[in-house]
Protein backbone atom coordinates (compact mmCIF):
# COMPACT_ATOMS: atom_id res chain seq x y z
CA UNK A 1 0.00 0.00 0.00
CA UNK A 2 1.27 3.63 -0.74
CA UNK A 3 1.19 7.02 0.56
CA UNK A 4 -0.91 8.32 -2.67
CA UNK A 5 -3.82 5.00 -1.86
CA UNK A 6 -4.06 6.66 2.08
CA UNK A 7 -4.49 10.30 0.45
CA UNK A 8 -7.00 8.81 -2.43
CA UNK A 9 -9.28 7.08 0.74
CA UNK A 10 -8.99 10.15 2.64
CA UNK A 11 -12.74 11.92 2.96
CA UNK A 12 -11.22 15.36 2.64
CA UNK A 13 -8.38 15.75 0.03
CA UNK A 14 -6.22 18.86 -0.17
CA UNK A 15 -3.79 20.42 2.78
CA UNK A 16 -4.88 22.85 5.10
CA UNK A 17 -1.72 25.11 6.28
CA UNK A 18 -1.06 28.20 7.81
CA UNK A 19 1.39 31.41 7.84
CA UNK A 20 4.27 30.97 9.99
CA UNK A 21 3.35 34.61 11.17
CA UNK A 22 -0.12 33.85 12.18
CA UNK A 23 -0.85 33.62 15.86
CA UNK A 24 -1.49 30.28 17.96
CA UNK A 25 -5.16 31.86 18.08
CA UNK A 26 -5.61 31.95 14.77
CA UNK A 27 -3.94 28.26 14.31
CA UNK A 28 -6.31 26.91 17.31
CA UNK A 29 -9.24 28.69 15.27
CA UNK A 30 -8.56 26.69 12.47
CA UNK A 31 -7.81 23.71 13.72
CA UNK A 32 -10.95 23.56 15.62
CA UNK A 33 -13.58 24.91 12.71
CA UNK A 34 -11.60 22.28 10.59
CA UNK A 35 -11.37 19.04 12.74
CA UNK A 36 -8.11 18.08 12.31
CA UNK A 37 -5.24 17.41 14.04
CA UNK A 38 -2.31 19.62 12.54
CA UNK A 39 -1.63 22.03 9.79
CA UNK A 40 1.45 22.26 7.78
CA UNK A 41 3.06 25.61 8.00
CA UNK A 42 3.96 27.36 4.45
CA UNK A 43 4.27 30.99 3.22
CA UNK A 44 3.10 30.09 -0.26
CA UNK A 45 1.35 26.72 0.43
CA UNK A 46 3.84 24.52 -1.48
CA UNK A 47 6.59 24.22 0.51
CA UNK A 48 6.89 23.25 4.42
CA UNK A 49 8.52 24.97 6.72
CA UNK A 50 7.21 23.81 9.88
CA UNK A 51 4.38 21.72 11.41
CA UNK A 52 1.69 22.59 14.23
CA UNK A 53 -0.06 20.27 16.06
CA UNK A 54 -2.64 20.01 18.78
CA UNK A 55 -0.03 18.09 21.25
CA UNK A 56 2.56 21.22 20.53
CA UNK A 57 -0.49 23.37 21.49
CA UNK A 58 -1.21 21.40 24.29
CA UNK A 59 1.88 21.36 25.51
CA UNK A 60 3.48 25.21 25.64
CA UNK A 61 -0.26 25.60 27.21
CA UNK A 62 0.41 23.66 29.87
CA UNK A 63 3.88 25.70 30.66
CA UNK A 64 2.90 28.80 30.17
CA UNK A 65 -1.44 29.01 30.07
CA UNK A 66 -3.27 31.13 27.32
CA UNK A 67 -0.26 33.55 26.99
CA UNK A 68 0.94 31.39 23.92
CA UNK A 69 -2.42 32.77 22.09
CA UNK A 70 -0.46 35.57 21.02
CA UNK A 71 2.82 34.17 20.16
CA UNK A 72 3.33 33.10 16.25
CA UNK A 73 2.79 29.42 15.18
CA UNK A 74 6.64 29.97 13.63
CA UNK A 75 7.40 30.25 17.67
CA UNK A 76 5.45 26.74 18.36
CA UNK A 77 6.17 24.69 15.49
CA UNK A 78 8.01 21.57 14.51
CA UNK A 79 10.59 23.16 12.33
CA UNK A 80 12.47 19.87 11.32
CA UNK A 81 9.38 18.51 9.41
CA UNK A 82 9.77 14.68 7.98
CA UNK A 83 7.82 14.53 4.75
CA UNK A 84 7.14 11.83 2.31
CA UNK A 85 6.31 10.75 -1.44
CA UNK A 86 3.05 9.28 -3.10
CA UNK A 87 5.14 6.03 -4.21
CA UNK A 88 6.43 5.21 0.17
CA UNK A 89 5.04 2.54 1.53
CA UNK A 90 2.56 3.42 3.60
CA UNK A 91 3.59 1.06 6.16
CA UNK A 92 7.38 2.36 6.37
CA UNK A 93 5.73 5.76 6.92
CA UNK A 94 3.53 4.34 10.16
CA UNK A 95 6.75 2.78 11.43
CA UNK A 96 8.74 6.28 10.94
CA UNK A 97 5.68 8.40 12.59
CA UNK A 98 5.10 5.50 15.52
CA UNK A 99 9.14 5.48 16.14
CA UNK A 100 9.26 9.42 16.01
CA UNK A 101 6.52 9.77 18.12
CA UNK A 102 4.49 12.38 15.92
CA UNK A 103 1.28 11.95 14.54
CA UNK A 104 1.08 13.75 10.87
CA UNK A 105 3.38 13.99 8.05
CA UNK A 106 3.14 16.13 5.19
CA UNK A 107 3.12 14.46 1.65
CA UNK A 108 5.33 15.83 -1.26
CA UNK A 109 5.02 15.50 -5.34
CA UNK A 110 7.84 17.63 -7.57
CA UNK A 111 8.72 19.12 -4.29
CA UNK A 112 4.76 20.80 -3.69
CA UNK A 113 2.82 19.72 -0.81
CA UNK A 114 -0.15 17.65 -1.90
CA UNK A 115 -1.55 16.21 1.06
CA UNK A 116 -0.74 15.29 4.44
CA UNK A 117 -1.27 11.60 5.82
CA UNK A 118 -2.25 10.66 9.57
CA UNK A 119 -1.91 7.30 11.78
CA UNK A 120 -5.30 6.66 11.58
CA UNK A 121 -5.53 7.68 8.03
CA UNK A 122 -2.78 4.98 7.34
CA UNK A 123 -4.84 2.56 9.73
CA UNK A 124 -7.84 2.79 8.20
CA UNK A 125 -7.22 2.52 4.29
CA UNK A 126 -5.59 -0.70 5.75
CA UNK A 127 -8.78 -1.81 7.87
CA UNK A 128 -10.52 -1.01 4.85
CA UNK A 129 -8.49 -3.36 2.86
CA UNK A 130 -8.02 -6.24 5.10
CA UNK A 131 -12.60 -5.73 4.74
CA UNK A 132 -12.51 -6.31 1.38
CA UNK A 133 -9.72 -9.36 1.02
CA UNK A 134 -12.32 -11.07 3.82
CA UNK A 135 -15.30 -10.52 1.52
CA UNK A 136 -13.37 -11.80 -1.49
CA UNK A 137 -12.48 -14.71 0.30
CA UNK A 138 -16.15 -15.57 2.45
CA UNK A 139 -17.63 -15.00 -1.39
CA UNK A 140 -14.59 -17.77 -2.77
CA UNK A 141 -15.56 -20.21 0.11
CA UNK A 142 -18.88 -19.66 -0.05
CA UNK A 143 -18.97 -20.29 -4.04
CA UNK A 144 -19.19 -16.95 -5.30
CA UNK A 145 -16.32 -15.89 -6.10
Amino acid sequence: MTVARVLSHKAVSGVHTILPDATIADAVSELSERRIGALVVSADGKTPVGILSERDIVREMSREGGAILVKKVSDLMTKDVKTCICEDRAEDMLKAMTVGRFRHMPVMRDGTLVGVISLGDVVKTRLDEVKVERDAMEAMIAGHG
